[in-house]
């Protein structure tokens, strides 16, 4: 039976601070908001456990990443690669499409703009397909919503390593779109011209997922807008 007293991620009845946290952290603009939540929203102090699919079995030395399509050199990383490139901390909130949002998460990992740019990302890509190690799972970004520095490929949350239910040993962190975009497991970035639906949007969710634009589902005027 679930309870606070046992749950290390249960926060505290007050959000956390801005004010408390390490030196250069990275504020993600919509925590300066007055009101943090978008309509629709709740706040829980838990951390749910939500996905489409099983945890995949997957050990942190078997972890990689593979960042290819329309990029100058595709590339691979084992996590020992990954966690040599500069450390980056975000402070930010994290909306569930379920209605739940979680304030006031500190992450930390590497900056996505980061390793695309290492990769040498061409003119003509215009979007990313992100794929998790759960059997293929995807979901689709315009590529400008990957380059803002509150983006993510995160390996630590609130100071502690991310277990596999939240999505470790690496998982995308997109704290401006609902949290479906940010994929757990992540195994593959793709670059594209074409903007791909991923699992979630072809069975009926928004592409982009602006939260506080309320983009939920494609029965939105403004699915196609990313397009």
């Amino acid at each position: 039976m679930y309870s606070p007293q046992t749950d290390p991620k249960y926060q505290a009845e007050d959000v956390p601070s801005r004010e408390q946290l390490p030196d250069n952290t990275i504020i993600s603009p919509d925590t300066m908001r007055t009101d943090r939540l978008p309509d629709g929203q709740h706040r829980t102090r838990k951390w749910p456990v939500l996905h489409a699919g099983a945890v995949p079995k997957l050990a942190a030395e078997e972890w990689q990443l593979t960042i290819d399509g329309l990029v100058d050199t595709p590339v691979t990383y084992s996590l020992t690669d990954f966690q040599r490139f500069p450390r980056k901390k975000v402070y930010s909130d994290f909306h569930c499409v379920t209605a739940w949002s979680r304030l006031g998460n500190l992450w930390e990992g590497v900056s996505v703009a980061q390793l695309l740019d290492a990769a040498g990302f061409q003119q003509a890509s215009r979007f990313a397909v992100i794929e998790g190690y759960d059997e293929g799972w995807t979901t689709n970004l315009p590529l400008s919503e990957l380059m803002h520095d509150d983006v993510l490929l995160a390996d630590q949350h609130d100071g502690t390593p991310i277990n596999s239910d939240h999505g470790g040993p690496v998982r995308l962190i997109v704290p401006r779109l609902f949290a479906w975009k940010s994929a757990k497991w992540v195994k593959r970035i793709t670059l594209s011209s074409d903007n791909i639906p991923g699992y979630w949007e072809q069975l009926g969710y928004h592409n982009l997922g602006d939260p506080w634009k309320n983009q939920r589902y494609r029965d939105d005027p403004a699915w196609n807008a990313a397009k």
